[in-house]
């Protein structure tokens, strides 16, 4: 008598697990094992239209979010500095007594939403306009406790993005030294040993090998993944006579201390997003899939940023496609990305919420255009005094 009824719940069970894999709640979550994941910076504003958190999270489109910046290691009061431009930016909000330190604690529902949904949420250290570095192994330690207390799995008194663990830290170091970050590597890996979830470590190198910031930490630290810039560099995807994400497969598999660690095309999602590198969405889309098909190493595609992908005629969704073979839906049938994204040709930036923008001297060139870059407030004093962006 039980035979029928454990069959009947065993059938129940699996269409509820196929029609949530037809949603994009299994088959979409996040895997490091994976080679079709898409992971995409937020915090920036590199398009000038950038949304809440969660407003990316609603279809299955991107899996990982980096969040950008955590660019001040020790400000004032002995505490780092975190800017996320438009939403939750220098000035925008409240900060923590006695520091620079802005409470963006309002975040902690996107980003539960977002894990909740199979994606995973990192905060990035470092960007081009940072201030990091260690002066010893020591220092970095107590800056990687300092992370795990406020942003991870601790119980800090200050958690600057509310009650939520964040699932990892990502390296873009392209400012100061390159020591002792091993350190603050190895002082995060320790204390979430036991812990009862997986925390990710990730670094954003150039593509020139090896990064002159965090080559030396990636080759004697265990990471998880390595999101190469392949642009503002020669080495960069528009230049296929250069392209040298072979040299980083090699390294992947034969020098890097976690032998199955995966390499992320890093791209720009659109024109402007950075210096150069740029390319269309059908090009990238034929370079990834040989990457994939070639490179064991091969974990999916970066790009910087959401927002300058998905102002760019959802150009983060054509290259999920590339990824996964197949064409992504609009949205989840019932979320509010439903109606938002029911474009079949993407979104572009007149379909989302007017933004007034300031008018600019002709010759006024955005720091963002060089990408890594913190957002300028636009006022006419920055502008006469703000200098540009570096040339990655």
């Amino acid at each position: 008598m039980m035979a029928p009824l454990v069959a009947v719940l065993w059938s129940s069970l699996l269409a509820l697990l196929l029609h949530a894999s037809y949603l994009g709640g299994v088959v979409s979550a996040f895997s490091d094992d994976r080679s079709d994941n898409l992971a995409a910076y937020w915090g920036q504003d590199s398009g000038g239209h950038q949304q809440r958190l969660s407003f990316y999270c609603d279809d299955d489109t991107i899996d990982v979010f980096p969040l950008a910046f955590l660019y001040i290691f020790r400000g004032t009061g002995g505490l780092p500095v975190i800017d996320f431009s438009n939403i939750c930016g220098i000035g925008s909000g409240r900060t923590f007594a006695g520091t620079d330190l802005t409470d963006c604690s309002f975040l902690a529902s996107d980003i539960r939403d977002c894990q909740a949904k199979g994606k995973i949420v990192t905060l990035s250290l470092g960007g081009a306009t940072s201030q990091v570095g260690f002066s010893s192994d020591a220092q970095a330690e107590q800056f990687g406790q300092l992370l795990w207390d406020m942003f991870l799995g601790g119980n800090g008194n200050i958690r600057p993005l509310g009650n939520v663990a964040l699932d990892g830290v990502d390296l873009d170091i392209e400012k100061g030294t390159s020591a002792h970050y091993a350190a603050m590597v190895n002082k995060i890996r320790s204390l979430a040993k036991g812990a009862s979830k997986r925390y990710y470590i990730t670094a954003a190198p150039q593509c020139p090998f090896p990064d002159v910031y965090i080559g030396g930490a990636l080759n004697s630290a265990f990471f998880d993944a390595v999101y190469v810039q392949f642009y503002n560099n020669y080495c960069e995807t528009s230049v296929p006579s250069e392209f040298n994400f072979d040299t980083w497969d090699r390294w992947a598999r034969t020098q890097s201390p976690n032998r199955h660690i995966k390499v992320y095309m890093g791209a720009p999602g659109s024109p402007k997003a950075a210096g150069n590198g740029y390319v269309d969405a059908l090009t990238l889309s034929r370079t990834v899939k040989d990457a994939k098909a070639r490179y064991s190493s091969f974990g999916g595609v970066m790009l910087w940023d959401a927002d300058a992908a998905y102002t760019n005629n959802r150009y983060d969704r054509a290259i999920k496609n590339a990824l996964t073979g197949g064409t992504q839906p609009p949205g989840r049938p019932g979320s509010s990305s439903s109606t938002k994204q029911a474009d079949p040709a993407g979104a572009t930036a007149s379909s989302l919420p007017d933004i007034t923008l300031p008018t600019l001297p002709p010759d006024f060139k955005d720091p963002r255009m060089t990408a890594r870059v913190k957002r300028p407030s636009f006022t006419l004093d920055i502008l006469k005094t703000r200098p540009h962006g570096r040339p990655d």
